[in-house]
């Protein structure tokens, strides 16, 4: 039951550990830094710590030896979530990680689902805010099926505060953006003409530009949707280009800032239009639950075999949504909302 978490000492990192140990998994961790994993907090101060950089295969095996799933949370994932991903395929470890990047999406899709299924483990990128939720919500719409004509993915949030992480990221990403159109995915058209999004409470109407992160590579893993729009509202994305704008802070016991979000989703199967949202607070915080119950899923069995899968194609994604309201009240799930005037 060890999970052996990268970028453990990071924002998320921290929020991950802390989750894994509420749900009676054991932690490792570990990271690049010895320093910053020496000055763990107290309540981590126990724990089995690993320092090892991305560089040395050999080492990186060693450092995963004896853990049943590891959780990636060390950005930019351009660079460590390959390299860490083959070493948990490697040494029979699951892999899930939080990346917003498509392009990272995409590789550990072209290069580890063959030998992850001849190693029996699952490789799950993206099981966070970005990405997985926006796939386990449109899993979920689909009720079993696996076509829409079209799907809007509109995420909002009431401001951003983006970690250290959050920028390195931003600047290593330079990748065309891709979303799905007549069936295939294809660069984003710039200058996209700007639009308005009437998210539920507590965001309302709010201006918005398409903006897909890696929901579109999920999504175009295991459903077959003739085109998908990808928005952000644009306050939040104003927040995240200001470098003024500060990091997040904690306002409760639990490090959570007081951000507020909103995942909404529209499909469109035929003549039937469908609505589902997701809601909650701190979308760092809230990656926590996501990315664990997908791990705790994939090391008692519950998921839908090997290789490198989309979350809602490992996992049941009404499932997770359910055990994500229920158990952790990370989220407040929506259905059948009357559709946005995108």
């Amino acid at each position: 039951m060890n999970v052996l978490v990268y970028g453990a000492t990071g924002h998320t990192g921290r929020f991950v550990v802390d989750e894994l140990l509420r749900r009676g998994l054991v932690p490792v961790l570990a990271g690049r830094s010895a320093d910053r994993l020496a000055a763990v907090p107290s309540r981590h101060a126990g724990l089995d710590r690993r320092a090892v950089g991305v560089e040395d295969a050999g080492l990186l095996r060693r450092a995963v030896a004896g853990a049943g799933a590891v959780i990636n949370c060390a950005g930019p994932f351009l660079d460590t979530a390959l390299p860490l991903a083959r070493a948990a395929v490697e040494s029979g470890a699951h892999y899930l990680d939080v990346t917003a990047e498509q392009p990272v999406v995409q590789a550990l899709y072209r290069d580890l689902d063959a030998p992850a299924r001849a190693a029996g483990v699952a490789v799950v990128p993206a099981m966070a805010f970005y990405g997985g939720l926006a796939d386990l919500l449109v899993t979920a719409l689909l009720d079993g099926g696996s076509r829409a004509d079209e799907v809007d993915v509109a995420i909002g949030l009431d401001r951003w505060w983006p970690t250290a992480g959050t920028r390195a990221t931003g600047e290593r990403n330079t990748a065309t953006r891709l979303v799905i159109r007549g069936g295939a995915l294809v660069p984003l058209e710039t200058p996209a003409r700007p639009a308005t999004w009437s998210y539920p409470a507590p965001l309302g109407g709010q201006p918005v530009v398409r903006m897909p992160f890696s929901e579109v590579i999920t999504i175009a893993r295991h459903l077959d949707v003739g085109e998908l729009r990808s928005y952000l509202n644009t306050a939040a994305l104003e927040d995240l280009r200001d470098a003024a704008t500060p990091a997040p802070a904690a306002t409760d016991e639990h490090g959570r800032s007081a951000q507020r979000f909103v995942v909404d989703v529209v499909a469109r199967v035929g003549t039937r239009t469908r609505r589902v949202s997701a809601s909650g607070r701190d979308i760092y915080a809230v990656t926590a639950p996501v990315v664990v119950e997908g791990a705790a899923r994939l090391l008692d069995g519950r998921h839908r075999g090997g290789g490198a899968a989309a979350p809602g194609q490992a996992f049941d994604a009404a499932d997770v949504l359910a055990a994500l309201q229920r158990d952790t009240g990370a989220i407040v799930v929506r259905s059948d909302r009357e559709p946005a005037v995108g």
